[in-house]
């Protein structure tokens, strides 16, 4: 079941939007395998802390967060990868590492990776490890409002 905090977000900023049901998967390469999406446009979520504030890093599940460059871009004194006992409270209304990339609607940053702007959709996990919410590029970016930068590389 998505976050309902995040539905209901969509629904009254009327933004056109499609769930996609799959079986239980953890990884975002096994996610993307069975929902059919391609790894470039299956945006991960990775809680990071700047300087001892949490903040969400989002990226194409086909790459993986460079700190330097995410430091960098944030503007940071140290950037640190969150476990998740740090934020798992922080988001009541998911399941553990299912958050959906709206800092906006937890109280703190979000940062994407500048190479997601370029899709013209993208989908990620909302709230649970069943089930994936698809819109529109655009959409993500006016609501959100996220630090776009190049931040991550590809393994």
């Amino acid at each position: 079941m998505p976050s309902r905090k995040l539905t209901e977000f969509l629904d009254r900023n009327q933004v056109k939007y499609v769930r996609i049901s799959h079986s239980p998967a953890y990884t975002a390469q096994e996610i993307a395998a069975l929902a059919h999406v391609r790894g470039k446009e299956l945006a991960k979520t990775v809680m990071v802390k700047l300087d001892g504030k949490m903040a969400m890093a989002v990226l194409p599940a086909s790459c993986r967060v460079d700190f330097g460059l995410l430091k960098a871009a944030a503007s940071a004194g140290t950037v640190e990868l969150a476990a998740e006992d740090e934020f798992k409270s922080l988001f009541p209304d998911c399941e553990a590492g299912a958050m959906p990339p709206f800092g906006n609607l937890y109280g703190m940053a979000t940062f994407v990776e500048r190479d997601l702007a370029g899709d013209e959709e993208i989908a990620f996990n909302a709230g649970s490890h069943g089930e994936l919410i698809r819109l529109s590029y655009k959409d993500f970016e006016r609501l959100v409002q996220p630090t776009a930068a190049k931040f991550s590389q590809r393994p």
